[in-house]
């Protein structure tokens, strides 16, 4: 059943920023808009997805379940989180005012299910992000079913399809690999969508191979929590090198994040695109003096 749906997002709202570190093979770009694939109860759904200049979007939702399958596209787009809050404190702190002020509409995108966030989080481990989208997009084209031209994100069903030496064989280090499997049949990831979050990290840090950053890209990304940053992030250490002047450490990005308090994780998305542009800036630079 295809269904032509028009819908008003929470504003501030920005459907291609928000989706544009999506490389994983669940979604792609058409023309103004994106399509992407995603499971619901009654199974696979295939949406394209058009922001309007006046911010409304238009969707063509494929589905045999609309309502059910409405419901679960807009939490994965973001599309009802209240961030006032966010935006008012952003306002008030120097760090923070001048990327939130570029980039207002910026959510968190999420994978369409919590193994595919435990995916990712496994894959960007002490690797450049474009490193951690490639391993990830191997993973999940491996492992996915393919649906519309694209893949669902994977189930723990799909994963268990797969050896640790396949999914090595992604990029994953062996030991990465092995963890990945080993937890994702281990536990069944989806219902820590309703243990409270503090439970929920403390079962997942349980094991030796997922650390705080990993902790906050499965909330971030799987459940749909802003409430843990991104400590140790690559992209974070370097920009708190910058700010202190010396080699930072994992600490440093804790303490740069630990005034954001429930917003740490969407601080931290805005801070990463500040370092990411502040290093294009300097290549362009680099590359101009030596022209």
């Amino acid at each position: 059943m295809t269904t032509l749906i028009e819908l008003i997002p929470r504003a501030p709202y920005h459907l291609r920023m928000t989706l544009a570190g999506v490389r994983d093979g669940t979604l792609r770009r058409a023309g103004d808009g994106v399509e992407l694939v995603f499971a619901t109860p009654a199974g696979p759904a295939h949406a394209h997805v058009l922001q309007r200049s006046d911010g409304s979007l238009q969707i063509v939702l494929a589905a045999v379940d609309d309502p059910s399958a409405l419901d679960r596209l807009r939490f994965l787009l973001a599309l009802d989180d209240d961030i006032g809050d966010f935006l008012a404190m952003a306002e008030r702190d120097a760090l923070l005012a001048g990327p939130v002020a570029r980039a207002r509409g910026l959510r968190a995108a999420r994978t369409g299910t919590c193994v595919h966030a435990l995916i990712r989080a496994f894959a960007g481990q002490l690797v450049t992000w474009q490193e951690a989208r490639r391993i990830e997009s191997a993973i999940v084209r491996r492992a996915g079913v393919a649906h519309a031209g694209l893949v669902l994100s994977p189930t723990r069903a799909d994963l268990a399809r797969l050896s640790a030496a396949q999914i090595a064989a992604s990029g994953l280090a062996s030991r990465r690999a092995s963890a990945l499997v080993r937890i994702s049949q281990m536990l069944d990831l989806e219902r820590l969508a309703g243990v409270p979050p503090e439970a929920a990290a403390l079962r997942l840090e349980r094991e030796r191979q997922l650390g705080p950053w990993s902790v906050a890209t499965f909330f971030l990304h799987g459940l749909g929590r802003y409430d843990r940053g991104l400590a140790g992030d690559l992209g974070l250490l370097r920009l708190c090198g910058q700010l202190l002047g010396r080699r930072a450490e994992t600490a440093d990005t804790v303490a740069l994040l630990e005034p954001y308090g429930e917003w740490a994780g969407l601080a931290s998305l805005h801070l990463l695109r500040t370092a990411g542009a502040a290093r294009q800036e300097r290549g362009a630079q680099a590359r101009t003096a030596s022209a």
